[in-house]
């Protein structure tokens, strides 16, 4: 049995059936660039037959990427594996991922059928689908909740057919994880001819086990895991694909490996996040903002110490520069004095002392200290309104027939200078226009618009992170207007560099 793990990303297919999160075919050919960065195996582009522009999605894809394998979805339905055939003809290597449901649910509630005509309804798909390419991979829908015995019946007659790869779905995330390896087990074990197709898994997160489930079934056995981006998808979500990838490199004792480069992980996490509109949660596994964030005084102090004490995984090894110590009235004198010292200052042990004395009493005022507080702690900075940088005048131009275009004034010390820019939207030529008058090299690192009320008057909070010259800078804002509050929080950020 191979050691190597396929990687089958959905993220194009099953993630993009989130409400409020379909692409348009631009941005599914950015997406679909970056997952053959990523060192994906195989991509599925879609769902051929359930739309014009899903077929046309497919063809393009097809077209703008060459190593991993193309995959498009049909049903055991002859017109359905036509259409995905005809979407496929320009891919360099082409799969249909054609199957049918083999629960009792689906066979009887959704089918309407019983189990003897739904397996020859299976065999006679994956017969067909092989009148138009080689690699054939079947989908059991409902695998979970499948009688064994049964399944392992139609997994053997679809690899009889020419099922090269066999997909076993926990549709509904119902399976504990004992439950699915077990599954898994039981086919590598009762199925005759297992040895001549891939075992896939595909688990879904309904009870937040998608990842421990897709683990199972690769310990027992399963050499494809059908992963997305940031775990998006149906309902819950799916097996999220950074999980997985780095709980089998984190475990060097286990005997498989992914091809994955893991240190583009962020980076393609945050692509797909700002094209699909769909923030990632702060605290989600590898890719949130607080997955190397420390606040806690004990976890700094022994951080700071060695970054193995708390971190079982670098923090570059999925492309995010370095862990974050952020201060709360819950951190210690070492991460106050680390931060100070980041900030050009050095103090004795007595002068850390009080100063920790006043950074504790502000820390109990506010959820977070930033730099500029620190500044005025240590008598720096005479008081908040005396940033580096400040927004004077915003003016901005935007419709469905003007070109978006911004003027910016800002005050940089005592001077004040003026710029104008367009942009792709009113809010990418207020930037533009920042850029040009700091000149300076800024990278938008992230970008997060959050409601703290409701209504037609919502107050957003504003939160961007910025990168320049390898060093992270974070700014915020709040303001009922959107685009004022990013340009605040924008500049805020860059103030902290000057």
């Amino acid at each position: 049995m191979s050691d190597k793990i396929i990687v089958f990303d959905t993220t194009l297919r099953d993630g993009e059936q989130v409400p409020g999160c379909q692409l348009n075919t631009v941005e599914k050919i950015e997406v679909a660039k970056a997952l053959e960065s990523l060192g994906v195996d195989v991509i599925e582009a879609g769902f051929p037959i359930s739309s014009p522009g899903d077929f046309q999605s497919v063809v393009a894809i097809s077209k703008a990427v060459s190593n991993p394998v193309i995959c498009g979805l049909t049903r055991a339905i002859e017109k359905d594996i036509e259409v995905a055939a005809e979407a496929l003809q320009y891919a360099k290597r082409k799969r249909i991922h054609t199957g049918i449901g083999t629960s009792p649910y689906h066979i009887k509630y959704k089918l309407n059928s019983t189990p003897d005509k739904i397996l020859e309804r299976a065999v006679a798909a994956v017969k067909y689908a092989k009148r138009f390419v080689e690699d054939v991979e079947f989908y059991a829908e409902d695998a979970g909740r499948s009688d064994n015995k049964y399944l392992a019946k139609v997994v053997e007659a679809v690899i009889a057919a020419g099922a090269t790869v066999v997909n076993i779905p926990d549709t509904t995330g119902y399976c504990l994880p004992h439950e699915f390896g077990n599954k898994i087990l039981y086919l590598m074990e009762n199925v005759s001819n297992v040895h001549k197709a891939v075992i896939s898994t595909h688990c879904h997160n309904d009870l937040g086990m998608a990842t421990a489930n897709t683990i199972e079934g690769v310990l027992n056995g399963a050499r494809q895991v059908e992963v997305t981006l940031n775990g998006i998808g149906e309902r819950a979500g799916n097996t999220s694909l950074e999980e997985v990838v780095m709980i089998l490199k984190s475990h060097k004792d286990l005997p498989v490996h992914t091809d994955i480069n893991t240190k583009q992980i962020y980076k393609t996490s945050r692509l797909v996040s700002s094209l699909m509109n769909m923030p990632v949660q702060p605290n989600k596994a590898i890719v949130g903002r607080n997955a190397f964030a420390h606040s806690s005084g004990i976890h700094q102090d022994g951080v700071l110490k060695n970054r193995e004490n708390y971190e079982i995984i670098n923090p570059k090894d999925v492309g995010i520069k370095e862990s974050s110590i952020d201060l709360t009235a819950r951190s210690g004198r070492a991460a106050l004095k680390y931060r100070l010292k980041n900030l050009g200052y050095s103090f004795a042990k007595k002068e850390i002392d009080k100063i920790y004395d006043r950074f504790l009493a502000l820390a109990d005022k506010k959820k977070e200290i930033k730099d500029d507080d620190l500044r005025a702690l240590i008598g720096k900075v005479a008081g908040k309104g005396d940033k580096a940088i400040k927004l004077e005048l915003l003016q901005v131009v935007c419709g469905k027939s003007a070109v978006p275009m911004a003027t910016v004034r800002l005050k940089i010390n005592d001077e004040i200078i003026s710029s104008t820019a367009s942009g792709n939207g009113p809010i990418d030529a207020a930037f533009t226009a920042v850029k040009q008058i700091i000149k300076r090299k800024v990278h938008l690192e992230e970008f997060l618009i959050q409601a703290i009320t409701r209504g037609s008057d919502d107050l957003g909070k504003v939160h961007v992170q910025i990168e320049n010259r390898g060093k992270l800078y974070y700014g915020f804002s709040a303001s009922t207007d959107i685009i004022s509050g990013a340009v605040e929080a924008f500049v805020d950020a860059i103030s902290k560099i000057i």
